[in-house]
């Protein structure tokens, strides 16, 4: 099958001479290297406990964001680092598993990109062998000479170079964006190349379908317990058709589903701790999602702002997110302005208020 197929390496010289008549190439040099990096968490995640793999890293192993790590978080980070240092790409790097940035080492070239990663998105699946996957983001490095600094980091979504994930799942699959749109490829594993199958992918503007953790309804603000409550109505409530409701708790799972059919994902602002206004990493998650999302014509926000323009305030920022099919995304915000302005209905909902049956009470 794979043999009229495009690999990844044609795909990304031709992208190169079509796009970058004056490009040196860095850009290539440094995609190859992420995606050698994911051919082999590939392998340790499909190997799983063959190799050691599932589990705890150990019992009081907690990563920078306060989460239990995972050994394969450890080792998807340890093999993104070693694939990508060498190079010469690359002035610096951060990830999600690291509390402070990781400037490239002085016996090596260095570059002039910035890499940020989730090394392994959805780690929370691993063990109950479900999807997982790897996010990164490519920025620009600032032309001094000196060491990167954090602030080199903060920059919004709109400054990405290029932005993908990959998807482990029954197959691996590698979604990229340079800002050319969207393109999808499938791991041939006898020839170890990664092959476009999925050109120029698209979101449907209207979809039937929306992602969220109803067990956190009672902390929702108003404007998304309405989008819920009408979703789950149906043909009968004022949206006038039926919704499925999905939730796998993989962020790259989520987004190759709306990717390929469309759908809504949410996880928005909530009370359930005051601490963080938003659960997803904006660097590491939100804008490389965000920027695969828009380009393939759907829209990504945090309810009241799209979520590129954001600004970011420091390197594991966390922040609301919503994302997919365009008029259900606009409809979202529309009703977060309502709710803002004083002009939606006065909000009361059988099936989210105290005693709901989604209160947990």
């Amino acid at each position: 099958m794979s043999g009229h197929l495009k690999t990844l390496t044609r795909y990304l010289i031709e992208t190169r001479q079509a796009h970058g008549a004056h490009s040196t190439g860095d850009l290539n040099g440094l995609l190859n290297a992420v995606t050698t990096a994911m051919k082999i968490i590939a392998n340790q995640v499909n190997k799983g406990a063959l190799v050691g793999a599932l589990g705890n890293q150990s019992d009081d192993a907690i990563n920078v964001q306060g989460e239990v790590q995972k050994k394969l978080d450890v080792m998807s980070n340890d093999a993104i680092i070693s694939e990508t240092e060498w190079v010469g790409h690359l002035a610096g790097m951060a990830s999600e598993e690291m509390e402070d940035i990781m400037p490239i080492p002085s016996k090596y070239k260095r570059g002039k990109y910035l890499l940020v990663f989730d090394p392994l998105d959805g780690s929370s699946n691993i063990d109950v062998n479900l999807t997982v996957g790897s996010i990164f983001s490519v920025l620009r490095a600032p032309e001094h000479k000196g060491a990167v600094t954090v602030d080199d980091f903060l920059q919004p979504g709109t400054q990405q170079v290029c932005a993908g994930f990959a998807l482990y799942g029954p197959s691996t699959m590698l979604v990229l964006t340079t800002g050319h749109g969207v393109d999808g490829f499938t791991l041939d594993r006898d020839i170890g190349a990664f092959m476009l199958t999925h050109p120029q992918m698209r979101i449907p503007e209207d979809t039937k379908e929306f992602a969220i953790n109803a067990s956190n309804s009672r902390f929702w603000e108003p404007p998304v317990s309405r989008y819920v409550e009408e979703c789950l109505q149906g043909k009968t409530g004022p949206r006038g058709k039926d919704f499925n409701m999905r939730w796998i708790a993989s962020m790259v799972a989520e987004a190759f589903r709306i990717l390929t059919r469309g759908g809504v994902f949410m996880y928005p602002t909530d009370n359930k701790d005051p601490s963080k206004p938003g659960r997803l990493r904006l660097m590491y998650e939100a804008n490389p999602i965000a920027f695969i999302i828009e380009q393939a014509g759907g829209a990504a926000t945090t309810g009241r702002q799209r979520i590129m323009d954001v600004k970011p305030e420091s390197l594991h920022q966390r922040i609301p997110l919503i994302l997919g099919s365009k008029h259900e995304v606009d409809r979202i915000e529309r009703y977060h302005r309502e709710h803002e302005q004083g002009l939606d209905r006065e909000f009361s909902s059988p099936l989210f208020n105290v005693r709901s049956l989604f209160s947990g009470q």
